[in-house]
């Protein structure tokens, strides 16, 4: 597949730190550290809990981002995941306001709840038969590494939430001399966790001598569809973007027995992959704008829950889309302005030595679907400083702007999220 969809993290904190153990070089000479104490157990309730959080999170998101119009993608998990590890050592009223942007996902009292689902999704990846019976690989990495500056001091606390949570051990660095070289093995690190799609997460000048700590999380997938399209079957055919102009786009086509359900102004079909735990949810609305100003969390589930298995002639056009978003503004207008204040701000709970405060938020996400599957890339950088009967079959046509939500079928996290408003356009 000529692209991909990923998902890195990365969340860089200004802090001082000592850890509770040193442990050799790893990652190309790293060394780490990391708290003494297991992983936590997890269940599948929590799992699912977090997984609503974050989809409630995810769906005010993307309202704001997808604002501006055009082809977007977002990754909920993925930036949640990162905020989350920054959560764990907030307190006041920053903490109080992450909770309430974040649904409470990573609060002490839900400290099961991210564990939980890391652990669950961990399981995702295998090989599996497709409808052919041809033997596929499904992938999905979840990977969460913090890099910490040499000989300075965390919480030992924070350090037990990073291990018991994200089943994370710190990577030592050296911000204060080799800012540098520490951006290039950050990069190098999510370079290699999302399979060479992400290669400079950090961009030149985000590291600085005054830089002490970078949360990094990486979501990588690669699937094939359970029912592949057949590549000869795609045609050109008319999409119509939302000022009315009609572009041609390549069409695949597809007839197979699919989940699929009808509303008040959509039309919703599902497309799983192999091994069946995730899938893809195409939502067609007739008035694009209108619907997604009222879709939450609770209507895509509701859309999701409505879904009963027909026969579909499916027409999709084949799509690579990106997008890069500063999201700083956004969570602040969400409600967590304070984690952005350096009068405000309070992580302490990270390191008592040097106040943080968060100075941006950057996300990019790509995804490209074709006949055989879908491959994605995403990264986020939180840069912080100091200071019933058979039914008739129906025919789709997916020919005008259209979402998406790429999901985890067990738990119901959205991975990635997103709206194609013009699949020919490029990214």
């Amino acid at each position: 597949m000529s692209r991909h969809l990923a998902s890195a993290v990365a969340l860089v904190l200004v802090a001082s730190a000592a850890c509770s153990s040193v442990g050799p070089p790893a990652d190309g000479g790293i060394a780490v550290a990391a708290a003494n104490v297991p992983r936590a157990s997890a269940s599948p309730e929590d799992a699912r809990a977090a997984a609503r959080a974050i989809n409630a999170f995810g769906l005010d998101l993307y309202r704001r981002v997808a604002g501006a119009g055009g082809n977007v993608v977002v990754s909920p998990a993925s930036i949640a995941l990162a905020l989350a590890m920054a959560r764990a050592g907030a307190r006041g009223a920053t903490a109080d306001e992450m909770d309430a942007v974040l649904r409470d996902v990573a609060t002490d009292a839900n400290a099961p709840w991210l564990n939980a689902l890391d652990q669950a999704l961990a399981t995702r990846s295998g090989t599996f038969k497709d409808t052919t019976g041809q033997q596929l690989d499904v992938t999905l990495r979840i990977a969460n590494a913090p890099f910490a500056q040499r000989d300075m001091t965390l919480q030992p606390a924070y350090l037990e939430a990073l291990a018991t949570r994200f089943g994370a051990g710190l990577r030592l660095v050296d911000y204060i001399r080799e800012s540098e070289a520490a951006r290039r093995l950050i990069n190098g690190w999510v370079d290699g966790q999302t399979e060479h799609r992400i290669p400079e997460l950090l961009v030149p000048g985000v590291l600085t001598p005054d830089t002490r700590l970078a949360l990094v999380n990486a979501i990588y997938l690669k699937a094939p569809w359970l029912t592949p399209f057949l590549a000869d079957a795609t045609k050109p055919g008319p999409f119509t973007r939302a000022d009315g102009s009609t572009v041609e786009v390549p069409m695949m086509s597809l007839g197979a027995a699919l989940p699929y359900a009808e509303g008040d102004g959509w039309r919703a079909v599902e497309l799983p992959y192999v091994g069946g735990s995730l899938a893809l949810t195409v939502i067609v609305p007739d008035d694009l704008a209108r619907f997604e100003a009222a879709l939450d969390a609770e209507g895509l589930a509701a859309i999701v829950g409505a879904s009963a298995e027909r026969q579909v002639s499916l027409f999709l056009p084949k799509f690579g889309i990106e997008t890069k978003a500063q999201l700083k503004d956004v969570l602040a207008a969400l409600g967590m302005p304070s984690a952005f204040d350096p009068d405000r701000a309070d992580f302490s709970g990270i390191t008592a030595e040097e106040r943080l405060y968060i100075t941006d938020v950057i996300h990019q996400a790509n995804i490209d679907v074709d006949e055989m599957g879908t491959e994605a890339a995403a990264a986020t950088a939180v840069v912080m400083g100091t200071t019933s009967a058979p039914a008739e079959p129906v025919s789709l046509r997916v020919d005008r702007p259209f979402l998406f939500a790429l999901r985890d079928l067990p738990t119901g996290t959205v991975l990635f999220l997103g709206r194609v408003a013009d699949p020919s356009a490029e990214r």
